[in-house]
């Protein structure tokens, strides 16, 4: 017998929403049981309320995919549900970020830059060999491709890769995003980040670390975005039943 998590998917008519409703269909440890969104269009199988003030479904963890604009509401439903959350929305300021760790005094909350296990594995794994291969004087370059209707370059997930990266060294690099700028050699204490913006490219974010007469690659390839999907509802079945705190993609590799 499963123990099951019950899910209110925010943004269920979303792309995503609509996407993360068919991986729980086929999940037996997991059901969305309501979900948020301002249209019920009435293809779901479940209520959808166009306010999450106005559900009272039991559930056992929130899944976010929408926008920025309704977090005071989804906060302050969790707080006092004491419902954990999965944030997947981007685009907070950081006004709304300082709201979501105070949130996390009070309940559960997941925020990841990526929800793809793949992608969260593979920060850990460059994090690891920066450590050894930084000492060595290998260069360390991000090469990111996405699609051509992306706005934002790099992406955040290079961003991230970087971050975890730099931490592992601690935080002695600069980011490098355009080398056309100024004929120079390179500073051995940067990390290079490019852009690849070109047809439908889900996404595919590469790292290079460049030695002398020797070059490891580390790569992965999104092929649809219902990976990002599946890694949220891990989430949301690992914050299940979790103490108020901040958590991250990493936590749910770890309890794997």
């Amino acid at each position: 017998m499963y123990d099951m998590t019950r899910i209110i998917m925010s943004g269920c008519n979303g792309a995503m929403g609509t996407t993360i409703t068919k991986i729980v269909s086929e999940d037996a440890e997991a059901e969305i049981v309501a979900g948020i969104d301002i249209v019920d269009d009435g293809s779901k199988d479940y209520p959808v309320f166009s306010s999450i003030k106005d559900c009272d479904v039991e559930a056992d963890a929130v899944i976010d995919f929408s926008t920025p604009k309704i977090l005071d509401d989804l906060l302050a439903y969790c707080e006092e549900k004491k419902v954990p959350v999965v944030l997947c929305t981007t685009g907070y300021d950081e006004a709304q970020l300082a709201k979501i760790e105070e949130a996390s005094k009070k309940t559960a909350v997941l925020k990841s830059a990526n929800m793809s296990l793949g992608i969260n594995t593979l920060m850990r794994l460059v994090q690891e060999a920066a450590k050894v291969l930084a000492a060595e004087g290998f260069d360390v370059e991000i090469v990111e491709k996405h699609h051509n209707q992306k706005l934002d370059a790099p992406s955040g997930t290079a961003l991230a890769l970087a971050d975890a990266m730099n931490e592992a060294m601690d935080n002695t690099y600069s980011y490098k995003l355009d080398r056309s700028s100024e004929r120079k050699k390179r500073d051995a204490k940067e990390i290079g980040i490019q852009a690849v913006r070109g047809g439908s490219i889900v996404g595919e974010h590469e790292v290079i670390f460049a030695g002398t007469d020797e070059v490891i690659e580390f790569k992965h390839t999104a092929y649809s975005k219902a990976i990002f999907g599946k890694g949220a509802v891990e989430a949301a079945k690992f914050l299940k039943g979790k103490p108020a705190g901040m958590y991250d993609m990493h936590d749910v590799i770890r309890a794997e």
